[in-house]
């Protein structure tokens, strides 16, 4: 018997689907080569389709950005929640990393786009700095919560640690994926650990200027 779905469910579905459809075209031709056609047709669906649930690509776009974010977190989060020490919770992360290296290229080809048609798109720039400052902004909490628990000085504010930590993983995910031989899987993870344990080291103190 087929599958009754609500209207709304129907919706989220269709929805969920040109998403998907989206980031697949986006990372394989790019956003400016990809069409609301190509697009639907992906997707199993008419242009009407697409239509009725975006306004265009600028719209499918500043989703998918802002729908890769919550994604990434939600995920991390989960990744790290039973662990019951900062070994256990890297354990954890370096796990994830391995997970997401099988699919490196499309992934990272995905986010260069996204990133490049916000930064060509004036409009899209606020969503992108939006985007960014709540990745951030989860890295964060995940750096606070890895210096308390060893009972480490963590900064007043966690945020530059933080934007650090999102810079390392942007630099070291392209060369990883331009030279996987010297770069491997659990880079992005041992930089962070590296990142906290020369905080540690300092005595929290860098922050204040080495008092």
């Amino acid at each position: 018997m087929a599958e009754r779905l609500t209207r709304q469910e129907s919706r989220r579905r269709t929805r969920e689907r040109l998403l998907a459809s989206a980031a697949e075209l986006f990372a394989e031709r790019g956003v400016n080569g990809a069409s609301v056609e190509q697009i639907a047709e992906r997707a199993g669906y008419s242009r009407g389709a697409f239509y009725g649930n975006f306004d265009g690509k600028d719209a499918l776009v500043a989703e998918l950005l802002t729908e890769r974010t919550r994604r990434e977190a939600e995920e991390v989060r989960a990744a790290t929640a039973g662990a019951a020490s900062r070994a256990e919770a890297f354990d954890a992360l370096r796990a994830w990393n391995r997970e997401r290296a099988r699919n490196l290229d499309s992934w990272l080809a995905l986010r260069m786009e996204l990133l490049l048609h916000a930064i060509r798109t004036p409009e899209l720039r606020p969503l992108l700095a939006e985007r960014e400052r709540a990745a951030r902004a989860a890295l964060a909490e995940g750096v606070r919560h890895e210096l308390d628990r060893d009972g480490a000085a963590a900064p007043a504010d966690p945020s530059f640690l933080a934007l650090i930590a999102h810079a390392l993983e942007d630099g070291l995910l392209i060369q990883r994926a331009l030279d996987p031989a010297a770069v491997g899987d659990e880079a992005v993870v041992d930089a962070v650990e590296l990142l906290l344990r020369s905080w540690t080291a300092l005595g929290g103190k860098a922050e204040e200027g080495g008092e």
